[in-house]
């Protein structure tokens, strides 16, 4: 009897114990990613230039129609072969205005001429695309061509013949992200629009909708 008593308080214990619970399954993540806030020259593009061009030009598809494609923004910097700070000032600066990590350019062959040595450093740059290339156009139209002293607007003579865009900046100072007073030297820089354009009349015409401020309405095309 002890024995069945025994056994029988055991089974109560069992039955009294807390259920193990399985572990929870970590939970699913959301289907539905975080929406990007659109960009504004982006959301321009497809709203309002890509049915303005597509009329202008008779285009039959809105593939047909040019796009900014990149935005190359160039350091050249013949003075750090003699003094290699520039170059790591240069660096710092090229990042700041557009955002992103620069590129070393390095020499291709030796100039004796000029000191040059193959592989040595010479110059910085960045390729900006999609959201930061859209970014970037609208801080250099609004803001940093604006205070630009006795700016009249940028020259239409400097299209390459294939839809390309080439603009020189003499001073880096025009962008709002340089402390004038921290620099010590200053550093121009060429900025390269590519477009899919297939005349320079029709990149013409794309910048044009993006606000890029010329001089003339309108090249003259052979």
């Amino acid at each position: 009897m002890a024995d069945k008593k025994q056994k029988t308080e055991v089974s109560e214990k069992k039955s009294k114990a807390p259920k193990k619970v399985a572990a929870e399954a970590p939970a699913p993540k959301s289907e539905v990613a975080e929406a990007k806030i659109p960009n504004r020259l982006g959301s321009i593009y497809k709203k309002e230039i890509v049915p303005a061009l597509k009329t202008k030009f008779e285009y039959k598809s809105v593939m047909q129609v040019p796009k900014l494609n990149k935005i190359v923004v160039n350091m050249g910097l013949g003075a750090a072969v003699s003094d290699p700070k520039i170059l790591d000032e240069a660096v710092k600066q090229l990042e700041a205005i557009t955002g992103q990590k620069a590129s070393i350019r390095k020499a291709k062959k030796a100039i004796s001429n000029f000191k040059l040595r193959e592989g040595l450093s010479i110059g910085a740059m960045v390729t900006l695309r999609k959201e930061k290339m859209y970014e970037f156009l609208d801080r250099f139209v609004n803001i940093a061509l604006p205070s630009v002293r006795d700016f009249k607007g940028l020259s239409d003579k400097s299209f390459d013949g294939r839809g390309n865009y080439t603009v020189g900046i003499r001073e880096q100072t025009i962008f709002p992200e340089i402390d004038v007073d921290k620099i010590t030297k200053v550093l121009g820089m060429d900025i390269t629009f590519v477009t899919t354009a297939n005349t320079d009349n029709e990149a013409y015409e794309l910048l044009q909708a993006f606000k890029v401020p010329f001089t003339k309405k309108e090249i003259k095309t052979a």
